[in-house]
């Protein structure tokens, strides 16, 4: 299995590569990417400090389309989040951007976030499930944007409404955040898994939700299975949750403290 990571330098700058693990036993590592496979945009562009992948899609022609976010620093609010696309013609080994402006741009009514999108082709559409926000509430001292789920579709995966529909509310009591949606499709239906960004304690817990349209969602984070570790580099957050099937096993790939500071981590689900 090839996944997709996004490694940060010294000044937390973050470039796209991958590592191959054996589908049998995912621990074992096969290989790293020697060099990025998408570096930073140009200066001034919306990913020229950091850009990381959230979805990787096969396309009809034998290339590979990866939907990813790039990261602007701002000054009137700390950074804005927008959904960039690029495309690689061997294999996964290298992206080139299909342009160098986002495919999700800013809008009236989702204004500093469209990002963390996990696209699907069914149908002779393309679906997406992404987060989308316009305000920063202060938490602990801290801007912290506020942003939820939200649903769009595209005939050709390219050119995207400007808004979309919400997937379902949050609990602005305790949650100020959902982030970057992982959809499965089932013989029944839909399982989504998501991040939830709490208020307190603050950082982030996985959330699982299921559908049978793709469209309307019901959360089911109790059924998730899956939280903070008692000691160790997951102990204090969990979050970006990518499931996949191998043979007859599941496997959850997931990021743990400060967004996955020292790697990323594996769970098995237990049947």
């Amino acid at each position: 299995m090839r996944i997709y990571v996004q490694g940060r330098d010294e000044k937390g700058i973050g470039r796209i590569g991958f590592v191959d693990v054996d589908a049998g036993d995912p621990t074992r590592v096969l290989r790293v990417s020697p060099d990025p496979v998408l570096d930073v945009g140009v200066p001034g562009a919306f990913d020229d400090n950091g850009v990381f992948q959230t979805c990787v899609l096969a396309l009809p022609d034998g290339t590979l389309a990866m939907y990813y976010v790039g990261f602007e620093i701002c000054h009137q609010i700390r950074y804005r989040l927008l959904t960039g696309l690029a495309i690689s013609h061997d294999g996964g080994e290298t992206f080139q951007r299909l342009r160098a402006t986002p495919i999700l741009e800013r809008s009236p009514h989702e204004l500093h976030i469209r990002g963390g999108p996990f696209v699907m082709a069914e149908g002779g559409v393309y679906r997406m499930w992404y987060v989308a926000g316009s305000e920063w509430e202060t938490l602990e001292g801290k801007a912290m944007p506020v942003y939820d789920l939200h649903y769009l579709e595209s005939a050709d995966g390219v050119i995207w409404p400007e808004a979309g529909s919400r997937v379902f509310e949050m609990n602005r009591d305790v949650e100020h955040g959902f982030g970057r949606p992982y959809v499965v499709k089932k013989h029944d239906g839909y399982q989504m898994f998501y991040s939830v960004r709490k208020k307190q304690p603050l950082g982030y817990r996985m959330g699982y939700a299921e559908s049978p349209d793709g469209r309307h969602w019901t959360r089911l984070d109790e059924q998730m299975g899956l939280d903070v570790s008692a000691s160790g580099w997951d102990n204090e957050t969990v979050e970006y949750a990518a499931v996949v099937n191998a043979g007859d096993k599941t496997f959850c790939f997931y990021n743990g403290n400060d967004f996955g500071v020292t790697g990323f981590g594996v769970a098995e689900l237990i049947k």
